[in-house]
């Protein structure tokens, strides 16, 4: 009789993780399709990417021109599109790999793979489009011929912390919202509120002292603020403590995100 081929819904940890290995031809198929799909018969293609960003920039420069806002010695479009790339980065994110299982029903009730390799491959796709608006950013530079410090050599650090926030947060929406669909209507207004509640238009230091620690646990915020100290220099400096609160929150949400993804993977199945 031929051997039988058994898909159990539960596997062990270490199996899991291997397999994550073994199937990474499956996450960069995942990823190189959503990319080519996101730009599928549109006349600009991977331009969106440049061009997104800089229509929200122009626009919050305007806000910062209409409130008189400082931009820390710097033109306000760098100071922006600075605070714009990690933002678009982690917003895009979001929305892309917490649809990703739900988009993918094929992917979860036909056959086996690590489940994990759906919302994962996402925020690659997304990190493809932060590369693009990265370049442009360098060209700003030197269009206004600013030198970026010395401290750019710990970008791939903050990039780091920007990816891990992007990927823990993603991975906790994409299990909750095949539990929870209304978490579909919810995340696009957390996206759009977002933008206002993160130093995009104004610097960190200028919210009040006794507020600032509390306004620096949402890990984007040390984030922007790395981005700017690296990229831009000048006024534009860390505040330390903000700094462990977003480490300490970015580890958080990948521990918490995978721990609860694992938990609640083996049920994906019965309710895509």
């Amino acid at each position: 009789m031929a051997p039988r081929l058994i898909i159990e819904a539960g596997r062990t940890d270490r199996q899991y993780w291997r397999d994550l290995w073994r199937y990474r031809e499956l996450f960069l198929f995942l990823a190189w399709r959503d990319l080519l799909i996101r730009y599928k018969q549109t006349a600009v293609g991977v331009t969106w990417s440049i061009i997104r960003p800089l229509l929200t920039m122009l626009a919050l420069v305007l806000a910062m021109k209409v409130g008189k806002l400082h931009s820390g010695g710097v033109p306000a479009p760098l100071f922006v599109f600075c605070a714009m790339l990690p933002w678009q980065f982690f917003s895009t994110a979001l929305s892309e790999s917490g649809n990703s299982l739900v988009n993918n029903p094929h992917l979860i009730s036909k056959v086996y793979c690590p489940r994990l390799v759906i919302p994962a491959s996402s925020v690659i796709t997304c990190f493809v489009d932060f590369l693009i608006s990265f370049g442009f950013m360098a060209l700003m530079l030197a269009w206004y011929h600013l030198m970026p410090p010395v401290n750019i050599f710990f970008l791939p650090f903050f990039m780091l912390l920007m990816f891990g926030a992007s990927f823990g947060t993603g991975v906790w929406l994409s299990a909750l919202m095949v539990k929870y669909r209304d978490f579909r209507f919810i995340v696009p207004f957390v996206v759009q509120f977002g933008l206002y509640v993160v130093p995009v238009i104004i610097m960190t230091g200028d919210v009040e002292e006794k507020w600032r620690l509390l306004y620096s646990l949402n890990p984007i915020v040390g984030i922007i603020d790395g981005f700017r100290w690296c990229l831009l220099g000048g006024e534009h400096r860390i505040f330390v403590p903000g700094l462990i609160a977003s480490v300490v929150g970015v580890l958080l949400l990948v521990w918490s995100g995978l721990w609860y993804f694992r938990r609640t993977e083996r049920t994906f199945a019965d309710m895509i």
